[in-house]
């Protein structure tokens, strides 16, 4: 007998099952409106995701959007915003548009009764952010930001190892993000890379070992009318800081993260594919000479033990992206990197700018969680 019909409930029909498990598995319809820098990246990965059905591409230039989906492709182009969000079949927009448009497209989105994907940054400043998250929150759609890093099997992997524990109590994180242009016109070094530090910072930290404030120091050596060199120092909870250098002017590119714990350390190295990730068992300790000694002096230890490269899958963060968002639609959940995530971001974003503005000197980062 049904465990439905013991109970005295009714008991569906095979048929009607199939039908409910059918629609959950059917693939969400998206769209892509933007098609510019990183607009092609996401309609590639929605084309080859079996969990979406790319309806759209929409841009101001259609030769973009054409661009951005081939010339053979079925999926619909258009400049208008409006016909995607009058077709029904469209359940999920991915906003790749400048910073200064989020909050329009993606409250018309809202508007239209649809899921809403936003490239980094959330918006261009909490006040907007903080609508864009209430707007997701009182209409119960998902809103969810495209923090790309936080999807890659390397960052999965560090959060697992930090919020595990398996570093121990958390001393530091040193990050680099640096390279040769390209210098943006609307938004200074920080707005355009640090978002990328900050949000893993914020994914991979246990909230226990959040920022309390952040110093900014930046440069405009070659005139830009906006800082091409920045620094940001935070200090953590719990004792320990957090350093991000970001740089549009190096003749190398670097992106490599260190996170100090008091029992393991690991560097990531992005652009080493055969090594991206290494696990080293070495710390420094502080001991006193005996135990009842009551002096300030203290015996310093370094522990220098093996080296471990975990071993990590490859595969393309925006596939982990698109998945995280056809999950989150289908599951009616938060996603990993929700608007709260992005309002975080923008928090200290906003902090840093005061603290330019002041000669480099601390903000508190009140309210931050």
């Amino acid at each position: 007998m049904h465990e439905e019909a013991a109970r005295g409930q009714p008991v569906p029909s095979t048929r009607w099952a199939r039908l409910m498990n059918t629609e959950r598995e059917q693939p969400v319809g998206v769209a892509v409106v933007g098609a510019g820098y990183w607009g092609p990246n996401l309609v590639r990965n929605f084309a080859a995701h079996p969990g979406a059905d790319l309806r759209w591409v929409c841009d101001l230039s259609r030769a973009q959007a054409e661009k951005a989906v081939g010339r053979y492709s079925t999926v619909g182009i258009t400049d208008d915003l409006q016909v995607v969000l009058s077709d029904p079949s469209v359940e999920a927009v991915a906003v790749v548009t400048p910073a200064a448009t989020h909050v329009a497209v993606a409250m018309a989105c809202f508007d239209a009764g649809k899921h809403v994907l936003v490239e980094k940054p959330l918006a261009p400043s909490v006040a907007d952010g903080q609508l864009l998250v209430d707007a997701a929150s009182e209409r119960g759609l998902v809103l969810m930001c495209d923090h790309t890093y936080c999807y890659t099997p390397a960052v999965r992997a560090i959060r697992d190892l930090v919020r595990g524990g398996e570093l121990g109590e958390i001393q530091y994180v040193d990050s680099v993000r640096i390279n040769l242009g390209l210098v943006q016109r609307d938004v200074d070094v920080f707005w355009d890379l640090a978002p990328h530090d900050l949000s893993i910072l914020d994914f991979v930290l246990p909230d226990d070992c959040a920022p309390m404030a952040v110093a900014a120091q930046g440069a405009d050596p070659i005139g830009a009318g906006r800082a091409c060199v920045g620094y940001l120092t935070l200090p953590l909870e719990g004792g320990g800081i957090a350093h991000a250098h970001v740089n549009w002017l190096s003749p190398t590119k670097i992106r490599t993260t260190i996170i100090g714990g008091s029992r393991r350390m690991l560097v990531w190295d992005d652009l080493d594919p055969q090594q991206r990730l290494s696990l080293y068992d070495t710390g420094v300790e502080k001991h006193r000479e005996n135990p009842g000694d009551t002096r300030r002096e203290a015996m310093i230890s370094y522990r220098i033990g093996d080296m471990t490269a975990p071993a990590l899958p490859e595969h393309e963060a925006l596939q982990g992206v698109v998945g995280e968002l056809v999950g989150a639609v289908r599951e009616q959940r938060a996603p990993l990197t929700d608007g709260e995530a992005g309002l975080r971001v923008l928090k200290i974003l906003e902090a840093a700018n005061r603290s330019l503005a002041d000669d480099g000197a601390a903000v508190k980062l009140d309210g931050y969680r």
